[in-house]
């Protein structure tokens, strides 16, 4: 377990004691909460994907950046500013130094998480759906700094795959060239986010949360480099999104981005921002129903991981 005591990270006390009597704990990013939902919805769903931890049996740790310290699990008050803070920054791992020097307060990325995460013990992270290479990567080469975190970051990440706004077969390219583990929850398809597939097959298949476990053990036992393993776990077909739907409105998205020349790190929240509208919330609503089962299973694997 690598723990730190620096004063630039600091475990809640609930956290340190769970880390401390091997209770199990998922790590919870901030992003959704401060830039990903409306106010005060954003509040609301911060506090239910806590409880969903907490009914698992385990001890939530939403992470965020406060005047320059990184939280590693949130009281009501600090949640609390997260969610309403205006202005308030989005911080991927490479921005924590500058975040630390000049005091600044932010939301912490998947990247920014996972780092704090495994920096803090903590080995569970849920979130919604990962970072990677974007499309038309061979012009721009924009791909995320999540696959860099991982690919060097020893964190079981829980989520429903790619963002599908994103180029998945690249990424899983990626994942493979990385090293970065991959295993499907119960499924053949890597899930795509707001669908329940994203039409690319998955290799690797685990039926259980110890299977999980056992995978963990297994990175650990072997050594070598530091990789995170990804359990991709879809969303219920019942609560995915309309797949024609996604597509009619993702192509919209697409040729509208060209159109007014958005690049970069606008890319993402301009098509994300996009499908919200033009899919009438469903697309934010699928999005929150695949991040709760991605938040309750990884509280199941944290379990089976602290008795294995």
């Amino acid at each position: 377990m690598r723990r730190t005591t620096d004063s630039l990270l600091q475990p809640s006390d609930e956290v340190a004691e769970a880390l401390d009597s091997g209770a199990p704990v998922v790590a919870l990013e901030s992003t959704i909460i401060s830039h990903g939902l409306p106010r005060p919805r954003n509040l609301e769903v911060a506090r239910e994907l806590e409880e969903i931890v907490r009914r698992e049996g385990a001890v939530p740790a939403t992470i965020a950046v406060l005047d320059g310290v990184a939280r590693i699990g949130l009281d009501e008050a600090s949640l609390e500013r997260v969610a309403m803070e205006p202005g308030l920054r989005k911080l991927s791992q490479r921005d924590l130094p500058l975040a630390a020097a000049l005091k600044v307060s932010g939301a912490t990325t998947v990247a920014a998480t996972s780092f704090l995460a495994a920096r803090a013990g903590i080995r569970l992270f849920a979130t919604g759906g990962l970072g990677g290479v974007h499309r038309g990567w061979t012009d721009d080469q924009d791909e995320s700094a999540d696959l860099d975190t991982l690919s060097r970051t020893r964190v079981t990440v829980v989520c429903a795959g790619v963002k599908s706004i994103l180029d998945v077969p690249a990424t899983l390219q990626r994942l493979e060239t990385r090293g970065v583990t991959v295993a499907g929850y119960r499924t053949d398809e890597f899930p795509g986010f707001y669908l329940r597939s994203s039409g690319r097959p998955v290799e690797w298949r685990i039926e259980m949360p110890e299977e999980a476990a056992a995978v963990m053990r297994g990175q650990d036992a072997f050594g070598g480099q530091e990789t995170a393993l990804i359990v991709a776990n879809p969303i219920p077909e019942d609560q995915q999104l309309d797949p024609a739907l996604h597509d009619r409105v993702l192509a919209e998205a697409l040729a509208t981005a060209e159109r007014e020349g958005v690049t970069g790190q606008a890319i993402t929240p301009f098509l994300l921002g996009y499908l919200v509208r033009g899919t009438g919330g469903a697309s934010l609503e699928a999005n929150l129903a695949a991040v709760r089962g991605n938040v309750a299973l990884a509280a199941r694997i944290a379990l089976a991981w602290s008795r294995s």
